[in-house]
């Protein structure tokens, strides 16, 4: 039996749907052993890192950072900005603008190319959530 197309599997729910907790994210001054210790705590693997005008930046992968840290190529006081993965800014590759009403559909096709999407108002001014591949299977899941 062929699976759903994927539009049905999500039955018209966008991404507001999936109850994301509220955005976590780091200024890029942070000190990265504050950053270990906050994305420990809070159960994140990748954290969004913005500028002082609260617009990203990049992400930190954390399990990576530690690795660094570790092996003693990081000085725990020095900024997340050191170890983030900037985000490509480009005109021939504009952004995707994932907000709290885009499809799920589209937030899957996304995340087909990415490991996760930063959800954003509509003028992409603030950061309101992550949302990764995870957050779509259990919305699956719950919906059943």
């Amino acid at each position: 039996m062929a699976s759903p197309p994927t539009a049905d599997k999500y039955r018209g729910a966008v991404v507001e749907d999936l109850q994301l907790p509220p955005a976590f994210a780091l200024p890029a001054t942070q000190s990265i052993s504050r950053a270990i210790d906050l994305a420990y705590e809070r159960d994140f693997s990748h954290i969004p890192i913005l500028d002082s005008k609260r617009k990203p930046l990049g992400y930190l992968d954390v399990a990576k950072l530690k690795q660094l840290w570790e092996a003693g190529k990081a000085n725990p006081d020095e900024s997340v900005s050191h170890f983030m993965t900037k985000f490509k800014r480009s005109t021939s590759e504009p952004y995707t603008v994932i907000t709290p009403d885009s499809p799920l559909s589209e937030l899957e096709s996304f995340l087909k190319n990415n490991i996760f999407a930063l959800v954003t108002d509509y003028e992409r001014k603030f950061v309101l959530g992550v949302a990764t591949s995870q957050d779509l299977e259990n919305f699956v899941t719950r919906r059943g």
